[in-house]
Protein backbone atom coordinates (compact mmCIF):
# COMPACT_ATOMS: atom_id res chain seq x y z
CA UNK A 1 0.00 0.00 0.00
CA UNK A 2 0.95 3.42 -1.13
CA UNK A 3 1.43 6.03 2.36
CA UNK A 4 0.77 9.05 2.20
CA UNK A 5 3.34 12.34 3.02
CA UNK A 6 1.52 12.69 6.13
CA UNK A 7 1.88 9.02 6.77
CA UNK A 8 5.61 9.21 5.57
CA UNK A 9 6.53 12.18 7.52
CA UNK A 10 5.40 11.10 10.78
CA UNK A 11 7.19 7.62 10.63
CA UNK A 12 10.25 9.69 10.12
CA UNK A 13 9.60 11.79 13.14
CA UNK A 14 8.79 8.96 14.61
CA UNK A 15 11.53 7.03 14.43
CA UNK A 16 13.90 9.95 14.63
CA UNK A 17 12.58 10.62 18.26
CA UNK A 18 12.17 6.89 19.15
CA UNK A 19 16.29 6.93 17.85
CA UNK A 20 17.22 10.04 19.99
CA UNK A 21 15.46 8.63 22.86
CA UNK A 22 17.02 4.94 22.50
CA UNK A 23 20.47 6.37 22.60
CA UNK A 24 19.74 9.25 25.83
CA UNK A 25 18.87 6.34 27.65
CA UNK A 26 21.53 3.75 26.38
CA UNK A 27 24.35 6.44 26.76
CA UNK A 28 24.27 6.48 30.91
CA UNK A 29 24.81 2.69 30.57
CA UNK A 30 27.40 3.15 27.95
CA UNK A 31 29.53 5.11 29.78
CA UNK A 32 29.40 3.14 33.04
CA UNK A 33 31.20 0.47 30.80
CA UNK A 34 33.48 2.69 28.48
CA UNK A 35 35.05 4.52 32.66
CA UNK A 36 34.96 0.81 34.11
CA UNK A 37 37.84 -0.22 31.13
CA UNK A 38 39.20 3.19 31.27
CA UNK A 39 42.68 3.37 32.52
CA UNK A 40 43.06 4.85 36.07
CA UNK A 41 45.45 7.35 34.59
CA UNK A 42 43.89 8.35 32.21
CA UNK A 43 40.04 8.70 34.16
CA UNK A 44 42.20 11.17 36.68
CA UNK A 45 43.39 13.14 34.13
CA UNK A 46 40.39 14.17 31.85
CA UNK A 47 37.53 15.67 33.25
CA UNK A 48 35.35 13.35 30.23
CA UNK A 49 36.59 9.89 29.09
CA UNK A 50 34.44 8.96 26.06
CA UNK A 51 37.06 6.78 24.40
CA UNK A 52 39.64 5.66 25.98
CA UNK A 53 43.20 5.80 24.49
CA UNK A 54 44.33 2.88 27.22
CA UNK A 55 41.89 0.71 28.13
CA UNK A 56 42.21 -1.55 31.11
CA UNK A 57 41.17 -4.68 33.57
CA UNK A 58 42.40 -2.73 36.81
CA UNK A 59 39.39 -2.44 38.40
CA UNK A 60 37.84 -6.08 37.24
CA UNK A 61 41.56 -7.21 38.73
CA UNK A 62 41.05 -5.42 42.06
CA UNK A 63 37.15 -5.99 42.30
CA UNK A 64 37.61 -10.39 42.08
CA UNK A 65 40.61 -9.95 44.14
CA UNK A 66 38.41 -9.26 47.21
CA UNK A 67 37.18 -11.61 49.09
CA UNK A 68 34.02 -9.56 49.64
CA UNK A 69 32.57 -8.78 46.11
CA UNK A 70 32.91 -12.51 45.17
CA UNK A 71 31.53 -13.97 48.22
CA UNK A 72 28.19 -11.45 47.65
CA UNK A 73 28.00 -12.28 44.06
CA UNK A 74 27.71 -16.11 45.10
CA UNK A 75 25.19 -14.87 47.83
CA UNK A 76 22.78 -13.08 45.18
CA UNK A 77 23.38 -16.15 42.51
CA UNK A 78 22.48 -18.78 45.40
CA UNK A 79 19.42 -16.38 45.91
CA UNK A 80 18.33 -16.04 42.32
CA UNK A 81 18.89 -19.51 40.80
CA UNK A 82 17.50 -21.57 44.43
CA UNK A 83 14.85 -18.74 45.14
CA UNK A 84 13.74 -18.91 41.81
CA UNK A 85 13.69 -22.10 41.86
CA UNK A 86 11.25 -22.71 45.19
CA UNK A 87 9.36 -19.63 44.29
CA UNK A 88 8.42 -21.22 40.96
CA UNK A 89 7.22 -24.20 42.71
CA UNK A 90 5.41 -22.53 45.08
CA UNK A 91 3.23 -20.40 43.03
CA UNK A 92 2.30 -22.98 40.10
CA UNK A 93 1.41 -25.48 43.00
CA UNK A 94 -0.74 -22.80 44.91
CA UNK A 95 -2.51 -21.63 41.73
CA UNK A 96 -2.85 -25.38 40.90
CA UNK A 97 -4.85 -25.53 43.39
CA UNK A 98 -6.58 -22.81 43.88
CA UNK A 99 -7.55 -23.48 39.96
CA UNK A 100 -9.56 -26.57 40.86
CA UNK A 101 -12.88 -26.60 41.49
CA UNK A 102 -13.50 -29.16 44.31
CA UNK A 103 -11.37 -27.13 46.52
CA UNK A 104 -13.21 -26.61 49.51
CA UNK A 105 -13.02 -23.53 51.13
CA UNK A 106 -11.69 -21.74 47.66
CA UNK A 107 -13.39 -18.98 47.91
CA UNK A 108 -11.40 -17.86 51.24
CA UNK A 109 -8.16 -18.73 50.03
CA UNK A 110 -8.68 -16.23 46.69
CA UNK A 111 -9.73 -13.43 49.34
CA UNK A 112 -7.03 -14.19 51.92
CA UNK A 113 -4.74 -13.79 48.59
CA UNK A 114 -6.09 -10.84 47.43
CA UNK A 115 -5.97 -9.06 51.09
CA UNK A 116 -2.07 -9.18 50.53
CA UNK A 117 -2.57 -7.35 47.08
CA UNK A 118 -4.30 -4.63 48.63
CA UNK A 119 -3.05 -4.58 52.34
CA UNK A 120 0.76 -4.31 52.87
CA UNK A 121 1.48 -4.72 56.69
CA UNK A 122 4.48 -2.56 56.85
CA UNK A 123 7.94 -2.72 57.28
CA UNK A 124 8.29 -3.14 61.07
CA UNK A 125 5.27 -6.05 61.08
CA UNK A 126 8.22 -7.86 59.00
CA UNK A 127 10.22 -7.28 60.74
CA UNK A 128 8.61 -8.73 63.74
CA UNK A 129 7.64 -11.83 61.80
CA UNK A 130 11.04 -12.74 60.26
CA UNK A 131 12.58 -12.18 63.99
CA UNK A 132 9.84 -14.16 65.60
CA UNK A 133 10.57 -16.82 63.20
CA UNK A 134 14.12 -17.03 64.04
CA UNK A 135 15.62 -16.29 60.56
CA UNK A 136 17.32 -12.92 61.32
CA UNK A 137 21.09 -13.56 59.93
CA UNK A 138 19.56 -16.48 57.65
CA UNK A 139 19.82 -16.71 54.15
CA UNK A 140 15.86 -18.01 54.42
CA UNK A 141 15.50 -14.23 55.73
CA UNK A 142 15.91 -13.54 52.11
CA UNK A 143 13.88 -15.94 50.60
CA UNK A 144 10.85 -16.49 52.66
CA UNK A 145 9.53 -13.34 52.58
CA UNK A 146 9.77 -12.94 48.95
CA UNK A 147 8.90 -16.74 48.48
CA UNK A 148 5.38 -15.73 46.24
CA UNK A 149 3.52 -13.11 44.35
CA UNK A 150 -0.59 -12.71 44.63
CA UNK A 151 -0.69 -11.60 41.40
CA UNK A 152 1.36 -14.17 39.69
CA UNK A 153 -0.31 -16.70 41.56
CA UNK A 154 -3.32 -15.24 40.23
CA UNK A 155 -2.16 -15.30 36.57
CA UNK A 156 -1.43 -18.96 36.84
CA UNK A 157 -4.63 -19.84 38.26
CA UNK A 158 -6.09 -18.52 35.01
CA UNK A 159 -4.24 -20.23 33.32
CA UNK A 160 -4.79 -23.65 34.75
CA UNK A 161 -8.37 -23.00 34.64
CA UNK A 162 -8.32 -22.89 30.93
CA UNK A 163 -6.44 -26.34 30.29
CA UNK A 164 -9.12 -28.98 29.65
CA UNK A 165 -10.28 -30.57 32.59
CA UNK A 166 -10.35 -33.89 30.29
CA UNK A 167 -6.35 -33.83 29.86
CA UNK A 168 -6.12 -34.49 34.10
CA UNK A 169 -8.96 -37.21 34.34
CA UNK A 170 -7.34 -39.09 31.51
CA UNK A 171 -3.59 -38.69 33.72
CA UNK A 172 -5.48 -40.16 36.50
CA UNK A 173 -7.33 -42.64 34.75
CA UNK A 174 -3.25 -43.72 34.02
CA UNK A 175 -2.85 -43.86 37.26
CA UNK A 176 -1.24 -40.55 38.21
CA UNK A 177 -1.81 -38.86 41.38
CA UNK A 178 -3.01 -35.16 41.70
CA UNK A 179 0.90 -34.25 42.39
CA UNK A 180 1.63 -36.78 39.52
CA UNK A 181 -0.86 -34.73 37.28
CA UNK A 182 0.84 -30.86 38.77
CA UNK A 183 4.51 -32.06 37.75
CA UNK A 184 3.82 -34.78 34.77
CA UNK A 185 1.24 -32.51 32.82
CA UNK A 186 0.65 -28.96 34.43
CA UNK A 187 4.54 -28.05 35.12
CA UNK A 188 5.29 -28.68 31.06
CA UNK A 189 2.67 -27.29 29.44
CA UNK A 190 3.30 -24.02 31.25
CA UNK A 191 6.74 -23.39 30.15
CA UNK A 192 6.27 -20.03 28.82
CA UNK A 193 4.47 -19.02 32.16
CA UNK A 194 7.02 -19.96 34.29
CA UNK A 195 10.27 -18.73 31.95
CA UNK A 196 8.65 -15.57 31.81
CA UNK A 197 7.96 -15.17 36.11
CA UNK A 198 11.36 -17.44 36.35
CA UNK A 199 13.28 -13.99 35.15
CA UNK A 200 11.13 -11.32 36.90
CA UNK A 201 11.90 -13.32 40.30
CA UNK A 202 15.23 -13.75 39.65
CA UNK A 203 15.61 -10.03 38.42
CA UNK A 204 13.80 -9.71 42.09
CA UNK A 205 16.79 -12.08 43.89
CA UNK A 206 19.28 -10.43 42.68
CA UNK A 207 18.30 -7.25 43.14
CA UNK A 208 17.65 -8.09 47.08
CA UNK A 209 18.16 -4.47 49.00
CA UNK A 210 16.15 -4.20 51.45
CA UNK A 211 15.69 -7.67 52.97
CA UNK A 212 19.36 -7.77 53.07
CA UNK A 213 19.42 -4.51 55.17
CA UNK A 214 17.07 -5.44 57.47
CA UNK A 215 17.65 -8.91 58.73
CA UNK A 216 21.17 -9.75 57.42
CA UNK A 217 24.30 -8.26 59.90
CA UNK A 218 26.82 -11.29 59.27
CA UNK A 219 28.93 -10.27 56.46
CA UNK A 220 28.95 -13.51 54.88
CA UNK A 221 25.11 -13.58 54.40
CA UNK A 222 25.12 -9.57 52.79
CA UNK A 223 24.38 -9.77 49.22
CA UNK A 224 25.72 -8.02 46.06
CA UNK A 225 23.67 -5.37 46.07
CA UNK A 226 24.14 -4.11 49.69
CA UNK A 227 27.99 -4.66 49.68
CA UNK A 228 27.15 -2.07 46.08
CA UNK A 229 25.74 0.23 48.03
CA UNK A 230 28.07 0.72 50.85
CA UNK A 231 30.71 0.93 47.90
CA UNK A 232 28.52 3.82 46.06
CA UNK A 233 27.67 5.90 49.17
CA UNK A 234 31.33 5.86 51.23
CA UNK A 235 33.92 4.00 48.95
CA UNK A 236 36.50 6.31 49.96
CA UNK A 237 35.62 6.29 53.75
CA UNK A 238 34.26 2.69 54.78
CA UNK A 239 34.26 2.26 58.06
CA UNK A 240 32.79 -1.46 58.16
CA UNK A 241 35.12 -4.02 58.42
CA UNK A 242 34.59 -6.28 55.57
CA UNK A 243 35.35 -3.45 53.14
CA UNK A 244 38.41 -2.52 54.63
CA UNK A 245 40.42 -4.40 52.21
CA UNK A 246 38.81 -2.92 48.99
CA UNK A 247 39.86 0.49 50.25
CA UNK A 248 43.72 -0.07 49.87
CA UNK A 249 43.09 -0.26 45.69
CA UNK A 250 41.98 3.47 46.22
CA UNK A 251 45.61 4.30 46.09
CA UNK A 252 46.23 2.41 42.48
CA UNK A 253 42.07 2.12 41.31
CA UNK A 254 40.13 5.29 41.83
CA UNK A 255 36.71 4.61 43.67
CA UNK A 256 34.70 5.80 40.50
CA UNK A 257 36.10 3.38 38.77
CA UNK A 258 35.98 0.70 41.11
CA UNK A 259 31.97 1.63 41.51
CA UNK A 260 31.64 1.92 37.63
CA UNK A 261 33.15 -2.06 37.39
CA UNK A 262 30.80 -3.35 40.11
CA UNK A 263 27.62 -1.80 38.69
CA UNK A 264 28.68 -3.58 35.61
CA UNK A 265 29.19 -7.01 37.24
CA UNK A 266 26.37 -6.80 39.27
CA UNK A 267 23.64 -6.11 35.85
CA UNK A 268 26.08 -8.30 33.64
CA UNK A 269 23.94 -11.88 34.64
CA UNK A 270 20.40 -10.49 34.59
CA UNK A 271 21.63 -8.78 31.05
CA UNK A 272 23.03 -12.12 29.91
CA UNK A 273 19.94 -14.14 30.85
CA UNK A 274 17.29 -11.78 29.33
CA UNK A 275 17.39 -12.44 25.42
CA UNK A 276 17.25 -15.86 26.30
CA UNK A 277 13.82 -15.62 27.96
CA UNK A 278 12.91 -13.11 25.96
CA UNK A 279 10.71 -15.03 23.74
CA UNK A 280 8.54 -16.50 26.47
CA UNK A 281 7.51 -12.61 27.57
CA UNK A 282 4.21 -12.27 25.34
CA UNK A 283 3.01 -15.56 25.58
CA UNK A 284 4.06 -15.88 29.24
CA UNK A 285 2.36 -12.68 30.24
CA UNK A 286 -1.04 -12.87 28.43
CA UNK A 287 -1.61 -16.46 29.67
CA UNK A 288 -4.74 -16.13 32.15
CA UNK A 289 -4.93 -12.36 31.84
CA UNK A 290 -8.29 -12.51 30.39
CA UNK A 291 -10.42 -14.59 32.21
CA UNK A 292 -11.00 -14.11 35.63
Amino acid sequence: MNKSMGAKIFNALNYTVLTIVGLVTLLPFIYVVIISFADPTEYLTKSLVLIPEKWSLSAYEYIFSTNAFVHAMGVSGFLAVFGTLVSLIVTSALAYVLSRKRLKGKKFFLVAILMTMLFNPGMIPNYLLVDSLGLMDSIWALILPALTSAWYVFLMKNFYQEIPDELEEAAKMDGCSDIGVFFRIMLPISVSALAAFGLFYAVAYWNTYFSGVLYINRDSLRPLQVLLQMLLISASQMADPSMAAMLESERTVPPQVIKMAAVVLSSLPIVMVYPFLQKYFVKGMMVGSVKG
